[in-house]
């Protein structure tokens, strides 16, 4: 048990819970991490029930530690480990956690830092640093904070955390005490997963159109092929068009009919008929006289709107319900 790495853990692991379980978790991994646990079941002719039963165990057992965490912190956690799997154990356990704990703290703190302080913190910091940071922060956030750098610094710092991929652990808990330092008021050999081109078509995503548009149009005249790249994993409002009539009829279900009304003012002909032809005809009509009703419309109101809906539709492929594929961007109004 303790000859076998991570990935040959989570191997065992996926061939001890099954195909549809199994199946379900590599749902929320990367393609790399599905590429190397799927290497090694491949190469697994047979697992030893011993084996099995310790990597269940100690899969249930950092389950429950990372709970009691969450919980009540690292000494309530302690307490109940010691009291169900004796002290040695534990300590090992909260060791690992603890080890992982430490080399997130001040991105943590990233996420809690009050915006605008944040953002006036983050320009200051070297590229590199920055694509690092946004890597760690949710995609919305990422999306916001990427508008306040400099015109001349986004792509730079997109194409920099695109090419991030995998970064030494020990690395990133020196920067993590930095910043954790620097926001006070507002040890392996084995590599950590961060960034990468999805992270990047996410962040655009949320970004605002105008903005997202000119700085991929940079990243395209410096790297052509790494701007396609972004675009292929990009899913945009005006996507939904590759969506067949039952998911049509799910994001009816779950969508704001004020929010889709005024998601649909600014886009297609084509694409407000794909949602028109699975409402019923007084519904068509209503929707219609809203949009008139509500004259010119901000373009960041509009967008907003979109984003709250592809928000259902990427929710409704994490469920399976749908399928999405790549598409691609004073004040401005639309008509």
């Amino acid at each position: 048990m303790n000859k076998l790495s991570g990935a040959q853990k989570a191997a065992v692991l996926m061939v001890t819970i099954g195909d549809d379980s199994a199946a379900s978790i590599f749902k929320y991994l990367e393609e790399d991490e599905i590429q190397s646990i799927s290497k090694e079941i491949a190469l697994t002719k047979h697992i030893m029930p011993e084996i099995s039963d310790e990597v269940m165990e100690e899969f249930h057992t950092m389950t429950l530690a990372k709970s009691y965490i969450t919980q009540g912190g690292i000494e309530f956690a302690k307490k109940l480990l010691i009291k169900s799997i004796g002290p040695e154990a534990a300590r090992k356990i909260i060791d690992r956690l603890t080890k992982a704990l430490e080399s997130s703290a001040g991105f943590t703190s990233l996420e809690r830092a009050n915006p605008q302080q944040l953002s006036k913190f983050i320009q200051s910091e070297h590229p590199q640093t920055i694509a690092l940071i946004l890597a760690h922060l949710n995609a919305t956030q990422a999306g916001e904070l990427i508008v306040s750098l400099p015109e001349d610094l986004r792509a730079e710092v997109c194409m920099r955390m695109a090419g991030l991929q995998e970064i030494s652990p020990e690395v990133v808990r020196r920067i993590s005490l930095i910043l954790e330092q620097k926001l006070e008021a507002l040890g392996s050999f084995t590599t950590e997963a961060y960034g990468g081109v999805r992270a990047v078509a996410e962040l655009f995503n949320r970004m605002d159109r105008t903005t997202g548009r000119s700085v991929l149009e940079k990243i395209e005249s410096d790297n052509p092929q790494l701007a396609g790249s972004i675009r292929d994993l990009m899913f945009v409002f005006d996507d939904i068009l590759l969506i067949d009539n039952i998911g049509i009829i799910e994001i009816l279900k779950r969508a704001d009919k004020k929010v889709l009304t005024v998601a649909l003012k600014g886009t297609s002909e084509e694409l407000r008929a794909q949602f028109f032809r699975n409402m019923s005809s007084r519904a068509v009509e209503m929707m219609k006289e809203e949009m008139e009703f509500m004259g010119p419309t901000k373009l960041r109101d509009v967008e907003k709107a979109q984003h709250e809906i592809v928000e259902i539709v990427r929710q409704l492929e994490e469920e399976g319900v749908v399928t999405i594929g790549g598409g691609g961007g004073g004040e401005d109004y639309v008509s």
